[in-house]
């Protein structure tokens, strides 16, 4: 027998207008890897009422803590880090090349505009392309790392550098958040700066409904994922977490040009993804799973092979092993400047990690049974 509309669980909003109006503010700060320092102050800034400590790494991993002197430690972590580009060589005629930091795509660059940024502030440039006039009746040439370029109105190499930028300089784009059809968030960097936001959003709803933890919970916003999972790396073996559950993004492959047999069937709007993988433990999984179906949260499954290829696996191989379990949300576009994420998604992801949090008591032996 169908359901009635009736009897079909209505969605509750967990992002509040407060929220939001950080959550545009954090996307639009460029965040680059090696340079995140002020998408951290701003995280940091947003999360202190909700906390009681905070730790900073030398490499601007930040870190909010709740119950500090508890022996018993969960880490919630996502990554802070967006994939930029770097000053790689200047012309003599004043145009710029450039290298990735992080996965960049060289197939979206052409005519994106950028911020350079540089010791004397920001510089605007455009990734310049060559008219479809100029092309014709010659073989197209795709965008390369070897023959995209900047152009920042600049006619010398001196007249550049006059104005502050040099080899080593960091470009971000310039896209900025929206909100699609009331439904979607839209934005450069939502992976994974959206993750750093719903932990923060996990330690507004423990304070907020005065929840009382009986272990330490360290709220972690790592930096240099993008180039390897760094920053989980250091701040994993200082913190020495007995758990850790780590938030990502993943693949909606229901686009265009994407193959379901090799990536999978997930989709926006149909919940948070637990994956399977060696480095996610099966027994904190479970829990999670458990989690999810006790409070009503839809989610999907995903097979993650060899590795997750986020953070999880830096945790999970840390210290001698920490049982680390990963909870992805769905995004379309990843590493281009329209990320897509479901609103839905995101109040479903916060909401799992809320109540696996309640779910896990001080001294949870997550090993399996002999």
């Amino acid at each position: 027998m169908a359901k009635k509309k009736s009897d079909e669980k209505k969605h509750i909003p967990v992002v509040n207008a407060n929220s939001l109006a950080f959550l545009e503010k954090y996307i639009n700060n460029p965040s680059p890897t090696g340079f995140e320092w002020q998408g951290q102050k701003l995280w940091l800034d947003y999360i202190k009422p909700y906390i009681d400590d905070h730790y900073v790494d030398t490499y601007g991993t930040a870190v909010g803590i709740i119950n500090p002197k508890a022996d018993y430690k969960v880490v919630i972590e996502a990554h802070a880090d967006e994939i930029s580009w770097f000053v790689n060589y200047i012309t003599s005629d004043g145009l710029i090349y450039v290298i990735r930091n992080g996965g960049s795509d060289h197939q979206i660059a052409p005519s994106k505009r950028v911020n350079i940024h540089t010791d004397k502030g920001i510089v605007k440039a455009v990734f310049g392309w060559p008219a479809i006039h100029t092309r014709s009746g010659e073989k197209e040439e795709a965008p390369t790392l070897k023959n995209i370029f900047l152009d920042c109105g600049c006619t010398s190499k001196d007249e550049i550098e006059k104005l502050g930028i040099h080899v080593g300089c960091v470009i971000t784009y310039e896209d900025e958040f929206m909100v699609l059809n009331d439904r979607y968030y839209v934005g450069r960097a939502l992976d994974n700066r959206v993750g750093g936001f719903m932990i923060a959003e996990v330690a507004r709803l423990l304070k907020e409904n005065n929840k009382k933890l009986n272990f330490g919970l360290y709220i972690v916003n790592a930096v240099q994922e993008e180039i390897g999972l760094r920053g989980a790396e250091m701040i994993a073996s200082y913190i020495e977490p007995n758990v850790a559950i780590i938030t990502d993004v993943t693949h909606d492959t229901q686009t265009p040009m994407i193959n379901k047999i090799t990536q999978g069937d997930l989709a926006c709007g149909k919940g948070p993804v637990v994956s399977y993988a060696p480095a996610v433990h099966n027994n904190l999984n479970k829990l999670l799973i458990s989690s999810a179906e006790k409070a009503g949260i839809p989610f999907q499954r995903q097979a993650s092979s060899r590795s997750t290829g986020t953070d999880t696996d830096a945790f999970a191989y840390s210290n001698e092993g920490v049982p680390s379990a990963l909870i992805s949300l769905p995004l379309r576009y990843m590493h281009t400047t329209v990320e897509m994420i479901h609103k839905e998604d995101v109040d479903n992801v916060i909401t799992l990690i809320y109540e696996t949090l309640l779910n896990i008591e001080a001294g949870h032996d997550f090993k399996y049974n002999k």
